[in-house]
């Protein structure tokens, strides 16, 4: 890992985005023609963030002649942790994006807190993420810290590249929502154009 840096944001993730890759490239010496692939998380997660964060990708890789590799949140955040391991992601409004790693792999789906326990627990159980320290009191789990998803997210590329190197189709990264959007059409008449 050359250089990262992380920002917890609400809004301007579009404003902020290629100024932050442009300081992260100058952080590790290098420059975006040295790039062998980009790597995006595709989600679940912020609608606005996801669409703009897969856009970029796509653009840069288009530009670039690189792959641009998807990663799930959800795969990101289980990297280089044990199984089973239950990953949380805050979906708001008292929800929780939930996926479970190991023998017995189910999601990703969306829950309450109040219905972890129906069918998310498995012996010797680990948790990470959102809420971790309530899932485990609740299913017997053992709450462990989830590493920083940027970095989770370019080992995750990482290792699917290196497992097809020669690959030249990667699919396109497509944002992954759980739910629909919260935006809805205008219940306004359209305007009307004059010719």
């Amino acid at each position: 890992m050359l250089a990262h840096l992380h920002e917890d944001m609400t809004r301007g993730q579009a404003e902020r985005l290629f100024p932050l890759i442009a300081e992260v490239m100058k952080e590790a010496g290098a420059a975006l023609a040295d790039l062998d692939a980009l790597a995006v998380g595709t989600g679940p997660g912020n609608f606005t963030g996801l669409r703009i964060a897969v856009s970029a990708a796509r653009g840069l890789a288009l530009s670039l002649e690189r792959p641009a590799i998807g990663i799930p949140s959800h795969e990101a955040l289980a990297e280089g942790l044990p199984r089973p391991l239950l990953v949380s992601i805050d979906a708001r409004r008292e929800r929780l994006y939930l996926q479970l790693f190991g023998r017995e792999a189910r999601g990703p789906e969306i829950a309450a807190l109040d219905d972890v326990g129906n069918g998310w627990d498995a012996p010797g159980l680990h948790v990470t993420g959102h809420a971790a320290a309530d899932i485990a009191a609740r299913t017997g789990a053992v709450a462990i810290e989830a590493p920083a998803p940027a970095p989770s997210v370019a080992l995750a590329a990482l290792r699917r590249l290196a497992a097809a190197p020669a690959a030249t189709d990667w699919p396109r990264p497509a944002p992954l929502y759980l739910r629909p959007a919260d935006a809805a059409p205008s219940s306004e008449a359209a305007p009307i154009l004059l010719p």
